[in-house]
């Protein structure tokens, strides 16, 4: 299996060339030459696997070059019943016949991140013990990919964490999970602004590849491909549990910021997983919402982008469109590199006039959005409904999703968070706090340690060189 890129001035590399690393050279970013297909004899094969074995096999498809020993032991490092306080990894809850939750939030940060950050601290780990090399991670978080990235990080040998995030933005529990930590190779930065000018930042570091080749710069945000391979793993597990046939097709529905999670998801449609529809829930901040409505994509500046009760989505420039784009375009990179040269100087694209936007329809996605109201009313209602709380990204998803939910078709919601991650929403909908897990009773209280800047590349990049 070989990688190129989205705007297709890369040379074709294996997958230890592009692990490392964040935006391809040419800007864009790093997709397989071709989809491995699932056959049904294969999907067969793989209905009965435990979750590492099931890794095993997805993973292995895409990270061709490394040995098959040194990868099983890697993903049977990663995915412990220890880590993950579930013999399942994810476990499915069912809340009635037909309709069910994806509990992908058993980490050690309680969040859907961890099940790809966790696999990607082994992988980077070793990969480096080999070269010899170092790496200096720069990433931006909305809440929960910061925290996650960290706990996978921390302590590893050859390795730096710098985490931009968006001053006072993220939750309270958020916040405190990812500045608590005390460790020598993690440095917060809380940059004045919202999430997408720390990923604007990122992408300008990532684009100067004099400074990204001298500092070793690698990124662990979903823009790095084998955070998405990790992810395609879960929507297979989820397919297996919720049916009992392969004749059967499911629908997800999948709280959508980044485009990250559900990217994951249409890589396993296109390679023969049997779903029906992906579902695609945003928040107040729906840009992705309006391209699957009207054709255009119109990212948001700064100034337009609300601060919502589920800030890990309050995001308007999702990076992982352009590989979506791409696949719809018939991976026309000079495509997407025209698309995308409007896009990067803050303009948009409207492909509603196109040939392409008929083309759509064949890739099986539906969007909706959701707001605070809908949002405390959904969590209400489970709570009421079905004794289970859960937190307002999950309840985005659930909400949109029983938009589109059609009569023998299982539907399937990724879970995002546990609630008590945002104590707050869950306070205003059902009147009490969420539990907490053993070992987070007392985390807003320890002490902080992080740096505050304004959204400058020069001066992220200058913090950078003084901790090197």
């Amino acid at each position: 299996m070989r990688y190129i890129s989205t705007r297709g001035g890369m040379p074709p590399k294996k997958f230890s060339k592009i692990l490392l690393g964040g935006l391809a050279p040419d800007g864009g970013l790093a997709m397989p030459e071709t989809y491995p297909e699932i056959s049904q004899a294969r999907l067969e094969e793989l209905r009965g696997l435990t979750y590492p074995e099931l890794a095993f096999e997805i993973i292995s498809c895409f990270a061709t070059d490394i040995p098959a020993t040194d990868l099983r032991n890697i993903v049977e490092r990663t995915y412990t019943s220890e880590l993950f306080r579930s013999k399942e990894i994810t476990p499915l809850k069912t809340l009635e016949p037909g309709l069910h939750i994806l509990g992908l939030s058993n980490g050690p940060t309680l969040a859907f991140k961890d099940i790809a950050m966790q696999l990607l601290g082994n992988l980077f780990e070793y990969t480096l013990e080999k070269t010899g090399e170092v790496l200096n991670i720069l990433g931006a978080t909305s809440g929960d990919t910061g925290s996650s990235a960290e706990y996978a990080m921390r302590s590893k040998r050859g390795i730096r964490v710098f985490m931009l995030s968006p001053q006072g933005k993220m939750s309270h529990f958020q916040t405190a999970q990812m500045f608590s930590l005390q460790d020598p190779n993690i440095f917060n930065i809380a940059i004045r602004g919202v999430f997408d000018d720390c990923q604007d930042i990122v992408k300008a570091v990532s684009n100067d590849y004099a400074f990204k080749q001298r500092y070793r710069i690698g990124t662990v945000n979903s823009i790095n491909w084998a955070r998405i391979a990790a992810q395609i793993v879960y929507y297979f597990k989820g397919y297996f549990a919720a049916t009992r046939s392969n004749a059967e097709k499911v629908s997800f529905a999948v709280p959508s910021g980044n485009f990250g999670n559900i990217c994951a998801g249409h890589v396993a449609r296109m390679m023969g997983l049997p779903i029906r529809r992906l579902i695609l829930a945003t928040n107040e901040n729906e840009v992705l919402d309006e391209f699957f409505r009207t054709g255009c994509y119109r990212p948001r500046a700064t100034a337009e982008t609300v601060h919502t009760s589920s800030p890990s989505m309050d995001i308007s420039k999702a990076s992982n469109f352009e590989r979506f784009i791409f696949d719809l375009t018939g991976r026309n990179a000079a495509k997407v590199k025209e698309l995308w040269q409007s896009v990067d100087k803050g303009g948009a694209f409207d492909l509603a006039a196109t040939p392409l936007w008929e083309k759509v329809k064949e890739f099986g996605f539906a969007s909706g959005t959701s707001n605070h109201a809908a949002r405390i009313a959904t969590i209400r209602k489970v709570h009421e409904q079905y004794d289970l709380l859960v937190d307002p990204h999950t309840a985005d998803g659930l909400k949109v999703g029983l938009e589109y939910r059609e009569a023998g078709v299982p539907l399937i919601c990724l879970e995002t968070a546990l609630p008590v991650k945002f104590s707050e929403s869950i306070v205003e909908a059902v009147g009490h706090e969420p539990p907490r897990p053993a070992g987070y009773e007392n985390l807003e209280s320890l002490p902080q340690r992080y740096v505050v800047m304004n959204a400058d590349t020069d001066a992220v990049k200058a913090f950078i060189v003084e901790q090197t």
